[in-house]
């Protein structure tokens, strides 16, 4: 616990008290006395992760984790040995990311008891929504009924405060005016929405009341716990209130509390940001995350398919600080729930050029979110699609769209770290425009529900896009789960072969090598090898000589044999 005292007074000095202490130390210990599973230690090249909601698949008059559990079993349990549930507690808003209550699970999907069973198949990674929560929630209602253990909980500010300096993810108010019971009208910091009310972390017993929820996750087996736009967490009017020291010390806390409670889990920050300020969550390598999202992947991976060209993803991976000492490593995904970031190609793309590939997925049928500036002006901070149809255009063919798309996916699971899908992806999900139309936002474009028969009936569909999707996703997990080169800590050389090919090479010569080739263009390319006979893994194919063909969108994975 020394640590985590050491912590708590650099952020709270005399403010947290001794009967704070005495709280916290009580949190943390008999919390860790509960705890008796032994978690999974480290990352290995097995483990990739799903990304999915609890309502994913619903059957009529079931509870939809039961639904879950079967189809799971059914279709992605060898695949995905992680699965990343997003919040799953009672919500108002925000597809969930508004929670009323941090440690109840929404009645519509089950209870504790269903995420249990769950839990006998997989490793689970839980949202720990840390920034804010719903203005539904008892926490909130409890402060505007001037219920005193809820004063300070929450940040109220004359709106004549300069906040000009506030970094700002949305184009809304930074603060919301809510009528307290006395009719008292108080401005409240609502960073995303006004639904979702921001937490004072500089009140200790907000601290106290968050450590207890994190105590709860790790007690019902979180095996990952991922920091919800941990960015924002500490407020200094006067300061861009993004990355603050105090954020970063939360951060470490919480790392510090786990490391006591229940050794082996993964702290995952997930900071939608330009690259630098995303890094700087992994800390010292062992004292903060264990991983954080590596957010530029996304849109760079777009941006070289869209405009054939390899050159700006090779020089960006070609810099990114290597990790390898098992202790921290990135988080590679394509797809979230959340859209297309765009905030992270910012320092590495001009903006003239991200404004364009804006411009021409939407006029191909993407959505986008746009952000305020302290200038006055705004900028497009998201695009809304799903990643199969930001990838393609839409006039192309099902083949076309297909290779581009599996172009993709192989080269998410070819880089250094842990690889997440998305289930719109793993479903090859297309844009769907009535969700935004009945919902009201642009991010139900990616977050389309199934119905469990129905789904069922398009995956036995065979030559169907989804059913060929599924298809050769799990066949490259696959793969890549029997080799030891794809290990989140081997070796990484990325190199562009040609004009429109990256060359990657994973593993080392004691153990095992990789080479991954890829033609992110629209015509056949011819590239030499060294002498050798190999073997593409994909393909099962053998390659005997000191050339190769790639076709249009290829993907090779050759072992030396």
């Amino acid at each position: 616990m020394d640590k985590i005292i050491e912590i708590i007074h650099r952020i709270y000095g005399d403010k947290f008290t001794a009967s704070h202490v005495d709280k916290l130390r009580c949190s943390v210990l008999e919390g860790a006395g509960r705890i008796i599973e032994r978690r999974h230690s480290g990352w290995r090249e097995s483990d990739v992760v799903l990304i999915t909601y609890a309502d994913q698949f619903s059957r009529v008059n079931e509870k939809t984790l039961k639904t879950f559990n079967r189809f799971y079993k059914k279709h992605l349990n060898a695949s995905f040995p992680v699965v990343h549930f997003l919040p799953f507690y009672p919500w108002s808003s925000d597809d969930g990311f508004s929670v009323k209550n941090y440690v109840q699970i929404d009645t519509r999907y089950g209870d504790w008891k269903d995420v249990a069973e769950i839990k006998k198949s997989c490793r689970l990674m839980f949202d720990f929504v840390c920034n804010h929560i719903s203005a539904q929630s008892d926490w909130f209602q409890g402060y505007l009924q001037g219920r005193p253990e809820y004063q300070d909980f929450f940040i109220a500010l004359d709106p004549a405060t300069d906040l000009s300096a506030v970094t700002r993810p949305r184009a809304l108010p930074l603060l919301t005016p809510f009528t307290l019971a006395s009719g008292e009208v108080k401005f409240i910091w609502t960073t995303f929405s006004p639904d979702q009310v921001d937490l004072n972390f500089a009140n200790p017993n907000v601290l106290l009341a968050m450590v207890d929820v994190l105590m709860q996750y790790l007690e019902r087996g979180a095996d990952y716990i991922r920091l919800d736009a941990v960015g924002f967490m500490w407020k200094t009017p006067g300061t861009s209130c993004i990355h603050l020291e105090n954020t970063h010390q939360l951060v470490k806390l919480f790392r510090a509390i786990v490391d006591v409670a229940a050794p082996g889990t993964l702290i995952i920050t997930e900071t939608n940001v330009p690259h630098k300020d995303n890094v700087s969550y992994l800390g010292k390598g062992d004292d903060e995350a264990h991983m954080v999202y590596q957010f530029p992947l996304p849109p760079l991976v777009l941006h070289a398919i869209r405009t054939q060209s390899v050159t700006t993803l090779r020089q960006w991976a070609s810099v990114l600080p290597m990790r390898g000492n098992g202790k921290t490593t990135w988080f590679n995904f394509l797809a979230s729930h959340d859209g297309i970031g765009l905030n992270p190609l910012r320092g590495i793309i001009d903006e003239p050029e991200i404004v364009a590939l804006v411009d021409t997925l939407e006029k191909e049928g993407a959505k986008v979110n746009w952000k305020n500036n302290p200038d006055g002006s705004r900028s497009p901070y998201e695009l809304n699609a799903t990643y199969m149809d930001a990838l393609t255009p839409p006039s192309w063919s099902d083949d076309e769209r297909l290779a581009r798309f599996i172009l993709a996916h192989a080269l998410l699971l070819t880089f250094p770290g842990v690889p997440a899908v998305y289930i719109q992806s793993v479903l090859g999900g297309r844009n769907d425009y009535d969700g935004v139309k009945r919902l009201g936002y642009n991010r139900a474009i990616n977050r389309q529900k199934y119905d469990e028969d129905e789904i069922e009936n398009l995956l036995a569909a065979p030559n169907s896009l989804r059913a060929r999707t599924l298809e050769a996703l799990t066949h490259l997990i696959a793969v890549r789960q029997r080799h030891r080169a794809f290990h989140p800590d081997s070796d990484f050389c990325i190199s562009e072969k040609c004009n429109g090919v990256l060359e990657i090479i994973r593993g080392n010569a004691q153990d095992e090598t990789i080479i991954a080739l890829f033609n992110f263009t629209e015509r056949s390319q011819a590239l030499s090898l060294n002498e050798g006979c190999y073997q593409d893994l994909i393909s099962e194919k053998l390659i005997d000589g000191e050339a190769i063909t790639l076709r249009p969108w290829q993907s090779v994975w050759l072992c030396n044999n």
